[in-house]
């Protein structure tokens, strides 16, 4: 069917309320389908819109806006869905100092477009890859000469008995080799009980991440470190859960969930008589 090359114009709206992310690539996608349109936005990126709320009006060739459609929905949907589940999340955790930090858990080849989407919605953005923290956790531990016990994460083989003490070394020599290797990169040390933070406070970590810990563990861990380092809560995080953890003392919460449990925003482009 021969499509005439009259101006048309087509709107995105909102079938629901949501947190506008995506909007700055609707150009860069129209050009990419041969241009001849122009995008007018009525929203930013990080605005909540209400349901049947205007993001943008696209005007031009409706041959490129009919060819585009698809594309432009399935980037700018993606995206505001990731953005609209962040804001619920952020806003469960409440207005404490606490912040919401994502994780590397992003799809393959959109890992910043995520985070950008994570950060629209008011998380925080949190390692964009190896290159910009040193994570200690326990599969590199073990790597570095630390095998996981019943006991904990960090037992050093062959060092029943020697308690705390052969711990606190294998940590502060892991922790020296980090700082060598990458001397502008924090550090940080993952454990998964209180009795573990001693030993990485000895070594000199600047972020303790306390894996799955009970609030009344959380509670401890916050009373232990008196603010020698920062800490991070992760594992189990949900919007159910969250608000349990505003009030704690803790600087950081981590989770993936508004990226890989969240849904597509409901947007459609409507077409302009």
């Amino acid at each position: 069917m021969q499509i005439p090359a009259r101006p048309g114009a087509a709107a995105l709206v909102a079938r629901e309320p949501l947190t506008a992310c995506g909007l700055p690539l609707v150009p860069l996608i129209l050009s990419v389908f041969g241009g001849r349109v122009a995008a007018q936005f009525t929203a930013r990126d990080g605005a909540t819109i209400p349901a049947g709320g205007r993001l943008a009006t696209l005007q031009g060739d409706p041959r490129v806006l009919l060819a585009a459609e698809r594309t432009i929905l399935n980037f700018v949907q993606r995206l505001s869905g990731i953005a609209t589940h962040t804001r619920r999340h952020v806003d469960a955790l409440g207005s404490s100092r606490t912040r919401l930090l994502d994780t590397r858990k992003t799809t393959p080849g959109h890992r910043m477009l995520e985070k950008y989407a994570v950060a629209c919605g008011g998380g925080w953005n949190h390692r964009l890859g190896l290159f910009d923290r040193v994570m200690l956790k326990d599969n590199h531990l073990a790597v570095l000469g630390a095998g996981r016990a019943q006991t904990g994460k960090f037992q050093v083989p062959g060092s029943k008995g020697q308690g705390p003490e052969a711990l606190a070394q294998h940590l502060t020599a892991a922790v020296a080799a980090a700082r060598r290797i990458a001397p502008e990169a924090p550090v940080e040390v993952e454990v998964d009980r209180v009795g573990q933070i001693a030993a990485v406070l000895s070594a000199g970590a600047d972020v303790i991440l306390l894996d799955n810990f009970t609030v009344p563990e959380l509670r401890r861990a916050v009373a232990v470190v008196k603010g020698r380092a920062f800490l991070e809560a992760s594992g189990g995080v949900t919007l159910r859960t969250l608000p349990r953890l505003s009030g704690l003392g803790l600087d950081f919460v981590s989770t993936g969930a508004p990226v890989h449990h969240s849904v597509w925003a409901d947007i459609g482009l409507d077409w302009q008589p």
